[in-house]
């Protein structure tokens, strides 16, 4: 492959618009608080526990499920219950930031 040939796949991979990634309360419903994003991320995680316990018990009694089924979801309400977890560290250590200033 010539270098010209890579110029011109850089330059026609950067006529196109930029995309960018919703920020804010377009993000979510319209209007919605941060309350209510944050109870929408506390009922996902319960609901991917509730599945991953689901899965795991189905494949324990023998059902039709494939091991790395029930491996990724148990990953994945792993990984959520981290980040839920690591949010709440960070706004209770930037709340104790907040009271300390005034």
């Amino acid at each position: 492959m010539a270098m010209s040939d890579i110029t011109r796949i850089g330059a026609a991979a950067l006529t196109g618009p930029l995309e960018r990634p919703e920020i804010g309360p377009a993000a979510g419903a319209p209007g919605a608080s941060f309350g209510d994003l944050f109870k929408k991320a506390i009922n996902d995680t319960s609901n991917l526990q509730d599945n991953s316990k689901d899965m795991i018990a189905a494949y324990l009694r023998g059902e039709p499920v494939e091991l790395h089924q029930v491996m990724a979801a148990s990953e994945e309400a792993s990984i959520s219950l981290e980040l839920l977890v690591e949010l709440r560290n960070k706004l209770t250590t930037t709340y104790s930031t907040l009271m300390n200033i005034q």
